[in-house]
């Protein structure tokens, strides 16, 4: 039995009219996907101005921003306590770091909205920012890394250039997620692989969002290669240009200098 079309309808205006649905639907697709994309960026950026506001709150008291990262014994077990989460060394989480005493919900300020892959330690349950550790938050050592004796936080007064360095952004590399914001020019490290591990993630359309010293969030869209750049760093450790540095240089990082 065959079918009747809608009364009214021809063959050719029916075949039209879900001709121009279907463009439609092609049209409207992108812009939603779009929409949504921006929504997760500006989630994105109120957690940031969050961690921000919570690292400010923290200087207050301390009259320096937090460590980076150290290393303690508690009860004869050895603990790395990061910026963000402290963890067994055999990555068993323990607790929110020394941030979230100045700061709610870390279970999901912590994740970037748009980051969906593992976590860059394995103990830490959420994950996607990482922080400034060359200049802003420091790094204790630990045998055979080679980084310098310990790197406490800058003091808040020391920031020169606050409104220009990156204190928190969206971390990433080849294999995930960072939590430790390198400098291009490797002044502390001295390895630049480890540099170049410690990239931000222009994951938000081709941008990257930023936390400065001051407090503001803005957007980044260009991603940099770094002083040293070489095409197996840029290659096999960063993944260049989904991931890159804010500068060339050290003037996005340096809380002191251009």
């Amino acid at each position: 039995m065959k079918r009747k079309l809608p009364r009214g309808f021809t063959l050719v205006e029916l075949i039209v009219v879900i001709g121009l649905v279907t463009l439609l639907l092609g049209i409207l697709m992108p812009t939603l996907g779009s929409i949504k994309a921006a929504g997760r960026s500006t989630q994105c950026v109120s957690n940031l101005r969050q961690m921000s506001l919570a690292s400010q709150s923290y200087a207050a008291v301390y009259d320096v921003f937090p460590v980076a990262l150290r290393f303690e014994s508690r009860d004869g077990l050895l603990v790395q306590v990061a910026w963000d989460w402290v963890t067994t060394m055999g990555g068993e989480l323990i607790e929110p770091g020394p941030l979230w005493s100045f700061g709610n919900n870390p279970d999901s300020v912590q994740q970037c909205p748009e980051y969906h892959g593992s976590a860059n330690y394995s103990g830490d349950p959420f994950t996607g920012y990482n922080y400034n550790t060359t200049y802003i938050g420091g790094e204790a050592p630990f045998p055979n890394i080679g980084f310098k004796p310990v790197r406490w936080g800058v003091k808040p007064h020391a920031c020169q250039r606050s409104s220009q360095t990156a204190m928190f952004g969206d971390g990433g590399y080849s294999s995930g997620a960072n939590k430790f914001m390198r400098a291009p020019l490797n002044s502390e490290e001295y390895d630049l692989a480890t540099i170049y591990a410690g990239t931000q993630a222009f994951r938000h359309t081709g941008s990257t969002n930023v936390a400065y010293v001051d407090g503001h969030v803005n957007s980044v869209g260009h991603a940099r290669k770094g002083r040293f750049a070489t095409e197996q760093l840029l290659k096999e450790i960063m993944d260049y240009p989904n991931n890159g540095f804010l500068s060339d240089y050290d003037s996005a990082y340096n809380p002191s200098h251009e």
